[in-house]
């Protein structure tokens, strides 16, 4: 740490989830929005939430029940730092989005922390921390937001493990955010039940032609793979317009169209920029149709991560 360095601004994007085909363990960066954090090196030996802004919604100030203030604490006590933490929390993502809200939050919170200790950890090092304020948010230690924010591009985000996954620079996501709100412990919660073995083999099978598609930059694998057999049948009921949303999505060229997250954004890849483009507005109509407005970001899929300020 610099001598005279004792604040930090980190600035962690917004993600989409799952990717259709890898529950709670695959997930991607989005370029242009996302979360802004500031901390502050404190001499007392605890972590405080000093402000939240951006959010119509009370978000707890108590450090242990925010995302942010939870990971600094795991961080505090696994390094036996003597000193403490003020963190400011500037949203940039809507809550209950299915962007990474409460994620994003936490990673901007770790990588300006990082930046205030005498010797910074590896960005890898930082992803137990976030996946113990991740938590607080989503009542499970599930990495396939915090992995890309955190490394950017696309990441396959296991349990102690992270794992970039290349894809070729041409290709592009579309993600159309309609302006509703769905909390991510309801979109668990219809995921309550009993699956078939047949479900659970063929979204492996999809995994895993979409894995080999971005290894070999072959789209035609992804076109074949990239579908949701075995969450989206579940939650797509929660979502208004949904289904004519993916659809505008593939017909407009898509390789693959499905929830971002736990919902209610919508997410479809490309395999140019300008296909993406040309297919926002059909993806929009679609949610207007539906009663609502809508925000869209195209980005590339390999889109840069968190970052200082």
């Amino acid at each position: 740490m610099r001598a005279d360095l004792d604040q930090a601004r980190a600035f962690a994007p917004a993600s989409v989830g799952n990717a259709a085909v890898g529950f709670d363990i695959l997930g991607h960066a989005i370029a242009g929005v996302g979360d802004t954090v500031t901390v502050r090196r404190i001499e007392a030996p605890e972590v405080r939430i000093a402000a939240i802004r951006g959010t119509p919604f009370d978000l707890p100030l108590r450090a242990e029940d925010n995302t942010a203030g939870a990971a600094l604490i795991a961080l505090r006590e696994a390094l036996a730092l003597p000193f403490g933490f003020a963190v400011e929390i500037d949203k940039g993502i809507a809550l209950g989005s299915g962007m990474g809200g409460s994620a994003a939050s936490c990673v901007a919170a770790l990588v300006a922390a990082n930046a205030l200790l005498a010797v910074p950890l590896a960005r890898e090092a930082l992803y137990p921390f976030a996946l113990t304020g991740e938590a607080v948010a989503s009542g499970g230690r599930h990495g396939d937001n915090l992995g890309p924010m955190l490394l950017g591009g696309l990441v396959l985000s296991t349990a102690d493990r992270l794992v970039p996954v290349p894809v070729p620079a041409a290709w592009h996501s579309l993600l159309v955010h309609p302006e509703a709100v769905l909390e991510t412990r309801r979109a668990r919660a219809a995921l309550q039940g009993s699956y078939a073995l047949s479900e659970f083999v063929a979204q492996s099978a999809n995994l895993a032609l979409v894995l080999s598609g971005c290894y070999t930059g072959d789209a035609t694998l992804v076109r074949a793979g990239l579908r949701d057999v075995l969450v989206e049948p579940r939650r797509a009921g929660l979502i208004g317009g949904f289904h004519a949303a993916r659809d505008a999505a593939l017909a407009a060229g898509a390789m693959g169209a499905s929830i971002s997250g736990a919902g209610p954004s919508v997410f479809a890849w490309f395999e140019h920029a300008a296909a993406a483009q040309a297919a926002q507005a059909a993806v929009q109509r679609a949610f207007a149709d539906a009663g609502f407005d809508s925000q869209a970001w195209v980005s590339p899929l390999n889109a840069p991560g968190a970052h200082l300020l």
